[in-house]
């Protein structure tokens, strides 16, 4: 896996490179980088430092991302199925119509995220804050959401859902 600096990433991707394949770009800061329709997959991108970003469209396929800041970042039909998210903040993030399908977002910061249409099928998502987060339309079958907390999530269709007595309900209970 090559390592390359965020400088390096936005001037490739300034020339017109899309397709990176697995980099590591770990502890990288890349605040308010557009990095829309580029190709990840595999990639190391943990600590990394990115909110205010738009990763829209993007291919980011089993990539692992753990605790990094993702902020109020664009992920608007993203795949990042199979990811490793776990311990990060996406509070606020756009990933309508994102696949999110069996990504490990335990413990991760949802607060507020717009899930409009997502597919967080198998996801698991234990311990993960989705308070004020859109789940309208959201697939969450078999979705693990042991202790997770869905207080005043909207539209939440939990029907498909794995939960336990730890799971905090869009009502509170």
């Amino acid at each position: 896996m090559q390592k390359i600096s965020s400088k390096e990433l936005l001037n490739l991707y300034k020339g017109g490179k899309r397709d990176f394949g697995t980099l590591d770009l770990s502890g990288s800061d890349l605040f308010e980088a557009n990095l829309e329709e580029i190709d990840l997959p595999g990639s190391n991108l943990n600590l990394i430092y990115m909110p205010y970003s738009n990763l829209s469209y993007a291919n980011l396929h089993q990539v692992q991302l753990q605790d990094a800041q993702l902020g109020d970042t664009q992920l608007y039909q993203v795949d990042l199925s199979m990811a490793n998210l776990q311990g990060s903040s996406l509070s606020r993030c756009n990933l309508r119509h994102a696949n999110l399908r069996g990504a490990n977002l335990v413990s991760c910061n949802l607060q507020g995220a717009d899930l409009y249409n997502a597919n967080l099928s198998e996801a698991d998502l234990r311990y993960a804050d989705l308070s004020n987060a859109n789940l309208e339309n959201a697939k969450l079958t078999n979705a693990q959401l042991a202790g997770c907390n869905l207080f005043r999530s909207k539209m939440a269709n939990l029907s498909d859902a794995q939960c336990d007595h730890t799971t905090i309900g869009p009502d509170g209970y």
